[in-house]
């Protein structure tokens, strides 16, 4: 990508928001990485200059770099002013958007970036906003030559990029994939901060508007090679794992369905069928977790009950979100496993005639989920974006993860920040 007339390869908007500091403190180790601090300019922005220095001081402490403060610009702009947001993003070749729930706020960045030349990357985990922003901007994105590349965090690199990975690493054809998330944690137990929470209750209590999106599209379905993937109970045991697990409801599928429908589409890639879960160990544990989904699903179809979920995170989530977030040390003793589990045809068996006939194991490993790994692979986005501008697909737009980097090194580059791809067996059936 072309960054020369721009004076910032990267802004960090909403850097004084709780994800926003640790996305400002890991552009700041990629500053060093990068020939020394001397090859990547870039800049925070929000709405506060007070508090946009106060997180650079905390990651000039943090990293003991004492002049950071000096050398990072600041962006005052706001959300509610669109030529501020414009402003930003004429001086950005790539805006990571850290300001959520997208669906209020995501739109007039996107905007903003598109009509400025900018590219933009989010953490986004809402699927009806990640697809609204498809039909909406993708064929403008494309005119202006821009990538906007969603779900850029935990939700969904691992994932979808996951799902690439076994499909390369297999010997013969990827037909269908199941993820199994496992969470680890330490003595003093796991915290998500409210604003994921509060995503989740939008997202969950407006699933008629995506219902309406989606049957709007009217897309062809994509079709299924081999045996349709079945789903599986709402708590089920995995053998392999050991463990229960109940589906996960994160963004993952969505965002692994609409890869897939690119590859196939523009790629000519045979689709691959996908299903996500998450283990929860015993059943004790996973009939716990399953009336508490019940339970929350009940309460967000209200208005009362929205109000309440928000206003009491702690209580409605059994002390998993806070409005407080994660300790320093909750976060240090956390780290997750995505383990997938694959089947397909050899090479040389035909999907009409067989069944499949090979498996495969994968995994990705990483730190911990939504503070470390989510700005690892945010920032080694917004890197692979700057730096594999030939393996992009040929014309801007609005893309998933995997969608816009199949082709390009960010496997690589994860694994180099501690988000690791492998494989653990494959073997003919």
């Amino acid at each position: 990508m072309v960054t020369k007339w721009r004076p910032f390869h990267l802004v960090v908007f909403g850097a004084s928001g709780f994800t926003g500091q640790f996305v400002t403190e890991e552009v700041a180790r990629e500053q060093v990485d990068a020939q020394g601090g001397s090859g990547l300019p870039w800049a925070v922005a929000g709405r506060s200059r007070e508090k946009l220095l106060q997180v650079l001081e905390r990651a000039a402490l943090k990293l003991g770099r004492p002049t950071l403060s000096s050398e990072v610009e600041i962006i005052v702009c706001d959300i509610t002013n669109p030529a501020s947001l414009d402003e930003m993003a004429k001086q950005a070749t790539v805006v990571l958007n850290c300001v959520g729930p997208y669906r209020f706020y995501g739109e007039p960045v996107v905007k903003a970036c598109i009509e400025n030349g900018a590219s933009c990357i989010d953490i986004c985990g809402e699927p009806q906003f990640l697809e609204l922003m498809y039909w909406k901007y993708h064929e403008k994105a494309a005119e202006k030559g821009v990538y906007i590349i969603g779900s850029s965090g935990f939700d969904s690199i691992p994932a979808d990029l996951g799902v690439i990975y076994t499909s390369n690493k297999i010997n013969g054809t990827l037909t269908a994939v199941e993820s199994f998330l496992t969470i680890h944690s330490g003595p003093e137990g796991l915290c998500i901060h409210d604003s994921t929470w509060k995503s989740a209750i939008y997202g969950f209590g407006d699933q008629r508007s995506l219902m309406r999106l989606r049957k709007g599209a009217n897309l062809k379905p994509v079709p299924t090679v081999g045996p349709k993937l079945k789903r599986r109970w709402p708590v089920s045991y995995c053998r392999e794992l050991g463990s229960y697990s109940i589906p996960f409801m994160g963004a993952d599928v969505s965002v692994v369905k609409q890869t897939q429908r690119y590859l196939h589409e523009n790629l000519e890639q045979s689709p691959v069928q996908y299903a996500a879960y998450v283990t929860v160990g015993g059943i004790t544990s996973a009939m716990k977790l399953m009336f508490a989904g019940l339970f929350f699903l009940f309460f967000v179809k209200f208005g009362i009950g929205r109000q309440l979920l928000i206003k009491f995170p702690w209580l409605f989530s059994f002390g998993y979100f806070s409005k407080q977030g994660p300790t320093q040390k909750q976060i240090d003793a956390s780290s997750f496993t995505m383990t997938f589990f694959g089947q397909g045809y050899s090479q040389g068996s035909s999907p009409d005639a067989s069944k499949p006939n090979i498996r495969i194991c994968t995994q990705v490993k990483g730190p911990e989920a939504s503070y470390v790994a989510t700005p690892i692979a945010m920032v080694q986005a917004a890197m692979t974006l700057l730096n594999d501008a030939s393996d992009l697909p040929r014309a801007g737009g609005v893309f998933t993860p995997g969608a816009a980097f199949s082709r390009t090194k960010l496997i690589d580059r994860l694994h180099q920040h501690g988000i690791e791809f492998s494989v653990i067996s494959s073997s003919e059936v």
